[in-house]
């Protein structure tokens, strides 16, 4: 298979995933609402949703989205936004 790792190369692999970011709090020091975008996890996260729900919602055009390639990023503006508007009062 292509994706096995060799026996005794361990060493070299964790030379690689030590040089990658551990998690989206340590790539981003900026507060959640201060941010531009998200990924549709980190909107799942903040929000309690389900990825289907998400969609469903971006597909509904009540959430905000673009694409860098082929990542898709949510609007965090837009999230916010609806759940402002979604409130109950």
């Amino acid at each position: 298979m292509k994706g096995n790792r060799r026996e005794g190369n361990e060493g070299e692999w964790s030379q690689i995933t030590e040089s990658l970011p551990r998690s989206s709090a340590s790539r981003s020091s900026l507060p959640f609402a201060q941010r531009l975008t998200c990924t549709i996890d980190e909107a799942c996260e903040a929000t309690g949703l389900g990825r289907t729900k998400l969609y469903e919602l971006i597909s509904a055009e009540q959430l905000l989205t673009t694409t860098v390639g082929r990542r898709r990023l949510v609007l965090v503006r837009s999230l916010l936004l609806f759940f402002e508007a979604n409130m109950p009062k």
